[in-house]
């Protein structure tokens, strides 16, 4: 008897994850490969395309069943992608492309939302039915959960919570806007910050270090863990300026729960505490003072193939 399973895309700016998985969340197979966001994205679904076809050779147990990708500015409700940040592809049909390419039933989200189903289906966000996934990544991104549904808005582009502005004057955002809560809270941001602090005390080690292109994250963690009063300040502004981010979002949705995925995620409590103090200074009254800020307990880089494989599954 054959066994089914959906191949879940996750689409990055850098990398792609894809695997096989199963209804219950087993995930049988899953690899890594690099985005190549330069090229087509003919070259990226060809290269999946073949990895698929070997899969299925040697596993001739299991059908596919569908396919469910997030990508960074994908539109659930038309199947395009839509100028994605760091991949020159403009708008692109990419539901289509791998209709034609693979011939299964193919469904779209971006990839915050599909980290927020992955959540809801298969982590921390099982028994909620209002929460905010949000991903800490080069850029910060959100998926929301309100009433036990997804919410995509009129256009499918709702949750767009890295581009809120918490200081109409202030730091200058890739999208063209101040002050977005993106530039000061992502990897992005921190860079940012960092430059800031350099310019202010350019004899700083621990700045001078982390001053580079491809900010190194454990090394900024080890550096609070061992008590240095900049890596200290460092991650108290970032989660300062999270929490004022995360009680607009409060304020306006009272949700149980924010659940922080990706990269910068990673650093925990040395973000969360200072966020969470920021919140609830900027919550009104007492609006949402039992609201969880925790970190998913995903495995990296899974959140978003359990998500997408279960637009598949649960439609």
């Amino acid at each position: 008897m054959e066994k089914s399973v959906v191949l879940g895309i996750d689409i990055g700016g850098t990398n792609t994850i894809y695997g096989f998985i199963m209804r219950d969340g087993t995930i049988i197979f899953h690899d890594e490969i690099p985005t190549y966001g330069a090229k087509p994205i003919s070259d990226l679904i060809g290269r999946i395309s073949d990895n698929v076809k070997r899969f299925f050779s040697e596993n001739l147990d299991y059908s596919l069943s569908g396919i469910g990708i997030g990508a960074p500015n994908g539109n659930h409700y038309t199947g395009m992608i839509q100028s994605p940040p760091n991949l020159s592809w403009g708008n692109i049909d990419i539901v289509s492309l791998f209709k034609k390419e693979i011939n299964a039933e193919t469904l779209l989200t971006n990839d915050a939302n599909a980290a927020a189903l992955g959540e809801k289906f298969f982590g921390l966000a099982k028994n909620m039915d209002d929460f905010v996934v949000v991903t800490l990544g080069t850029g910060l991104g959100s998926g929301i959960f309100s009433s036990g549904k997804l919410l995509y808005g009129h256009d499918g582009f709702a949750g767009e919570m890295g581009h809120i502005s918490i200081d109409f004057n202030g730091r200058l955002c890739n999208c063209g806007n101040k002050g977005c809560l993106e530039s000061y809270a992502s990897a992005t941001g921190i860079k940012n910050t960092i430059k800031n602090l350099i310019e202010i005390d350019p004899q700083n080690k621990l700045l001078q270090i982390l001053n580079k292109d491809n900010l190194d994250g454990s090394f900024l963690d080890k550096a609070y863990d061992e008590g240095n009063k900049t890596a200290i300040k460092i991650y108290h502004l970032t989660g300062e300026k999270l929490g004022q981010g995360l009680a607009i979002v409060a304020n306006l949705l009272s949700p149980e729960a924010f659940i922080f995925y990706g990269g910068f995620s990673n650093a925990g409590e040395r973000i969360l505490s200072p966020a969470r103090k920021s919140m609830k200074d900027n919550l009104i009254n007492n609006s949402g003072k039992n609201i969880k800020l925790i970190q998913s307990g995903l495995p990296q880089g899974q959140a978003g193939i359990l998500g997408a494989a279960s637009m598949i599954w649960t439609k």
